[in-house]
């Protein structure tokens, strides 16, 4: 027995010796093992730069369109912009001890070990950790399930407790844990889920977002799992009560408020061609770094109201046109003419549709404008003296000088394939006629029209020797947004304001980088501009060619409006403006495919008239200043006058020759007497010098002989008229009498009434204007002297209403008349 018990001492000794010595070995291997391990320098902690997501807003700054960081989204807020209830719901529920230990609590570590053990996972499950050992993970370790890591956690926990408050680590914790998806950080997650500032969550709101970072993904508000999600919160409001953060009587009003989380359609991008076109820009002018990391705060010039409306209106008719005219895309860009700014941006009816390459902005490429270009060539032959009232013929004409020989042939037709004969450019341009625009090109220059499309902000026709007279017609590729912002050259009497996208950039720490700066030119003569917005606008002018009634018409409202289709029908334009806004749209394919063939009257006025609708609530703008009318003595074919009339200006309250004391609006063009018949226009004008002298040998133009052999052939063939009645000084003046509707007369609404009107005298009308209660509402026929509307369909219609004609005859002489009649 003794010899028993000497044995098991001896081996008790033995076991002892071998645990003492199998400490320091292990105490070694760990001093061995902490030394060896790469801890990160805390000393930077303070110093280093945390990630922020730039954002992109509307005009406003109250709507986030994008949020820009990579795959990440983050802002970072100071502590005292955080409401007092999120950082309470969060150290309940994720270390609700986080005030009283130093950084680590050796007890949870102890429970997780053992907890993970007995699961079969030492590195899976719990994880024990303080906020504090939270912050270092995120912040300067990696989240990779490694024992060093852990170790790491235990080893520097204490240390950086030492380095930072309590409140500065929760305030890094709360700025940088993730709540789901791409959104890092309190600021970042209660814009996203509650649209509002970190420093206004409510208690229920703030108990959301602390149970989220548990299980982010799980948790989702927008997942299958919201009932799990309920039951979090108020398991985090649970620990809040316990812990003596809140009252008994706010438990129960949190854990019954009904939270509504913000849609998660607009959890993401919002004006998404528009945001990409601001991105690029951004990049290129700060960096790509500094766009994704620099947490820029960008102020768009973007109305969010009106793109949202453009977004939906874009939708729905590119996908009517889908199936009635196989134009499957559509796109509309709008901006503000006074500024340059723009205030809708959309590319394709849906940016995300990968069936029609939806991510491709139709607002910013490249596409033949068709008609829609027609205003710019009318521009320039206005600079150089040519009148809405000119007369250009539009008759079937050979422009090509070798085609007789052999060479190619360029016949332009009209859309109808019809011929007007003597057509004014008033009435060419507002019915779009081929023939008339071509000739206008050709009178002006080719390098003269791409200089003044340079210079109204067309950058993309940049080979003179590419385009020929197609040039009117849209054979050149120009981009809707600098479409948009030429025809608000018109609109603001002659001054280009530069395109912008952005209001304000400002850096994460708000110091301004950069502010709107209206950068404007004067690239037009203001009479010119005023009198194609006179022209666009003219509504009587082009009711022939789109009716009374059109998508184009905008009844008591100042809209000009020209619209665009390619000879290949691949695109269909529509460009119009106001004094206030200025609105692109286009419909096509892009795939480049073409459409039925259908002008763009059909396919997209329909959605550029509602969207300009909508625009019209805010920026109608009131009206366009009328320019000055003709008043000078220049050649008859610039006055308007195509039968070789000889002309002069008179005083039209005296009849007499005007004078040098002649008021400019007593002033009036007349005839007084016949010339050597009817020409084309290049039998007065020289195209260097139009209102100089005429030319003395004509047949020197190369075009001259095709024109008028074709000018002559219509004439021969017409059966028109070319008697030519003059002014006489002494006769009495032109009087004009409404004799129908009847003055005092009462009228059925829904009925025609018929304006028929006698001249006296002998004298025939050349054009008269029927207003209603001073709106304009038709254009005399001068065949018959009549006109007919139905009450009802006019906008400007009362029960009391005063119906005016004004008329001009032959001569020139201009009479007027008003009557009142009433409707029932």
């Amino acid at each position: 027995m003794l010899k028993l018990l000497k044995k098991n001492k001896h081996h008790i000794k033995t076991l002892s010796m071998l645990a003492l010595i199998m400490f320091f070995v292990c105490a070694g291997l760990m001093i061995v093992f902490f030394a060896t391990i790469k801890l990160p320098d805390l000393n930077a902690f303070e110093a280093r730069q945390v990630a922020q997501s730039t954002k992109i807003y509307d005009r406003t700054g109250d709507v986030v369109l994008y949020d820009v960081h990579g795959t990440i989204k983050r802002s970072v807020v100071p502590y005292d912009q955080i409401s007092e209830y999120v950082k309470q719901a969060t150290v309940a529920v994720e270390d609700d001890n986080f005030y009283n230990h130093n950084g680590i609590e050796p007890k949870a570590i102890v429970r997780a070990i053992l907890t993970n053990l007995k699961n079969g996972n030492l590195l899976g499950g719990q994880g024990g950790s303080t906020i504090t050992q939270q912050v270092l993970k995120n912040a300067l370790l990696t989240t990779d399930k490694k024992i060093s890591r852990k170790i790491k956690e235990w080893v520097l926990a204490p240390r950086l407790e030492k380095i930072l408050s309590k409140d500065e680590i929760l305030n890094i914790y709360l700025n940088e844990v993730p709540y789901g998806g791409t959104v890092y950080g309190v600021q970042e997650a209660s814009q996203r889920f509650f649209a509002k500032d970190a420093i206004d969550l409510d208690l229920a709101e703030s108990a959301y977002l602390a149970a989220l970072p548990q299980a982010p993904t799980y948790y989702s508000p927008y997942g299958n799992n919201r009932d799990a999600l309920e039951e979090r919160k108020n398991f985090v409001l649970e620990k809040m009560l316990k812990n003596n953060l809140i009252s008994e009587q706010e438990f129960n009003q949190a854990r019954e408020e009904e939270v509504e989380f913000e849609r998660q359609e607009e959890f993401g991008i919002k004006a998404p061609h528009f945001v990409m076109y601001i991105r690029e820009q951004l990049e290129l002018k700060y960096g790509k770094e500094a766009v994704e990391e620099g947490g820029l705060k960008v102020i768009t010039t973007i109305d969010w109201d009106l793109q949202k409306e453009a977004e939906e209106i874009v939708k729905k008719h590119a996908l009517e046109n889908k199936d009635k005219y196989d134009a499957e895309n559509g796109a509309i860009v709008a901006i503000d003419p006074n500024t340059g700014q723009i205030l809708s941006m959309v590319g394709s009816r849906n940016y995300f549709d990968e069936e029609i390459d939806g991510n491709f902005n139709i607002a910013t490429a490249e596409r033949q404008p068709g008609s829609a270009f027609k205003p710019i060539v009318y521009a320039e032959a206005f600079n150089r003296g040519y009148r809405p009232e000119t007369v250009v013929f539009d008759v079937s004409t050979e422009f090509s000088t070798t085609c007789s020989s052999g060479g190619n042939c360029y016949r332009p037709v009209n859309y109808d394939g019809k011929y007007n004969g003597p057509m004014s450019l008033r009435n060419a341009l507002a019915q779009s006629v081929n023939v008339p625009a071509v000739k206008v090109l050709y009178l002006v220059g080719i390098q003269n029209a791409l200089s003044l499309a340079e210079k109204l902000g067309i950058g993309t026709l940049t080979n003179v020797k590419q385009y020929g007279l197609t040039l009117v017609l849209g054979g050149g590729e120009v981009r809707p947004l600098d479409m948009a912002s030429v025809y608000g050259v018109f609109a603001t009497g002659g001054e280009r304001h530069e395109i912008a996208g952005v209001l304000k950039v400002e850096d994460k720490d708000g110091k301004v980088l950069e502010e709107f700066e209206d950068k404007s030119t004067r690239v037009l003569p203001k009479q010119t501009a005023l009198m194609i917005s006179d022209v666009l606008s003219d509504n009587v002018a082009r009711t022939p060619a789109f009716g009374a009634n059109s998508y184009l018409n905008f009844p008591g409202i100042d809209v000009a409006v020209k619209t665009g289709t390619t000879n290949d029908y691949r695109d269909a334009w529509i460009v119009g403006y106001t004094p206030a806004i200025s609105i692109a749209a286009w419909a096509g394919n892009n795939d480049n495919r073409s459409m039925d063939k259908k002008v763009a009257g059909f396919i997209v006025a329909p959605m550029w008239n509602e969207v300009m609708n909508v625009a019209l609530q805010n920026y109608s703008g009131g009206s366009f200043e009328k320019p000055a009318p003709l008043t000078t003595n220049v050649k008859p074919i610039i006055a308007g006058f195509w039968k070789g009339e000889q002309t002069k200006v008179i005083d039209k309250e005296t009849g007499k020759t005007a004078d040098m004391f002649t008021p400019e609006e007593n002033k009036q063009t007349v005839v007084t007497g016949g010339g050597n018949g009817v020409h084309s226009i290049l039998h007065y004008v020289n195209r260097a010098d139009p209102l100089g002298p005429n030319p003395s040998n004509p047949f020197a133009d190369g075009q001259y002989a095709l024109w008028e052999s074709a000018v002559q052939m219509w004439l021969g063939n017409s059966g028109v008229s070319t008697d030519v009645q003059t002014y006489d000084e002494d006769a009495p003046k032109t009087k004009l009498s409404i004799t129908s509707p009847e003055n005092g007369g009462v009228y059925v609404g829904s009925l025609e009434v018929y304006v028929t009107i006698q001249l006296s005298g002998s004298n025939k009308i050349r054009s008269g204007v029927v207003y209603i209660n001073g709106s304009q509402a038709g254009e005399i026929n001068p065949a018959n002297g009549s006109f007919s509307f139905v009450p009802n369909n006019v906008a400007s219609i009362k029960s009391n209403n005063t119906l005016t004609v004004e008329v001009v005859d032959e001569l020139g002489n201009k009479a007027e008349e008003s009557i009142e009649f009433g409707v029932r």
